[in-house]
Order: C-alpha cells, then structure tokens, then sequence
C-alpha cells in the first residue's frame, strides 16, 4: 500500500481567520496561499498539513471528523487556546486519559487531551 495522510482539509466561511487561530494554536505558519484555500506547515517534519478552504454553504451541525490535539499540560493549552478564541464545551475523562472538548473560531470542535 502507498497511501499516507498528508492533509486535514477543513471547509470555511473564513480561511484565513481559520489560519490564523491555527497558526497561532499549533505554533506553525501558513505555507501556500491561494486566496479561498490557505495551507500550514505541518508542526514537525513529515508532519500532516492543514488545510482552510472557503466553501459558501454554512457549517450545519456537528462536524463529523474532529482534530485531536496532545499535551502534558492540558489546563494551560485549554487557557491559551480561549484566550486565542477557542470556547470550551465540555471535559471528559476516562481510565488513563483526560480530554477537553473546544470549539474553534468557526464553531469545529476539537479536542486537547492528556495521559494521566
């Protein structure tokens, strides 16, 4: 097999407000700019890239694939990302692992999550 994921591609009202809360979130920035479609840097070499692409519907409901998002220090990143406008949903935790549910600018959910 020679499949691999290279890209999340997330469809938006505003790419580049999208980029620049990611930008901002994983510490990365934007590599290819083509107007209606913004790609960043993946965080780490032969990392997967993120992707904003402006689409005209508007975002109905639950996404349907979320991000999820490591740290050893959930509490603060939760902290950071609001303060960058994520909102905070909820908080789960189960045998060995805690989680925060967000919401991005645009309404996306993701999670930050850490081991315990």
């Amino acid at each position: 097999m020679t499949l691999e994921l290279g890209m999340v591609t997330v469809d938006c009202a505003d790419p580049r407000q999208m980029a620049a809360f990611w930008c901002a979130a994983l510490g990365v920035r934007v590599d290819q700019d083509w107007g209606e479609y913004l790609v960043l840097t993946p965080a780490r070499e032969g990392g997967v890239r993120l992707g904003f692409q402006q689409v005209p519907e508007e975002r109905a409901g639950k996404n349907r694939l979320h991000l999820d998002l490591a740290t050893t220090d959930r509490d603060g990143e939760v902290a950071r990302l609001v303060g960058l406008g994520a909102a905070k949903l909820a908080e789960h935790e189960v045998p060995g692992l805690a989680w925060t549910v967000l919401t991005d600018p645009e309404g996306n959910q993701f999670c930050v999550g850490e081991p315990h």
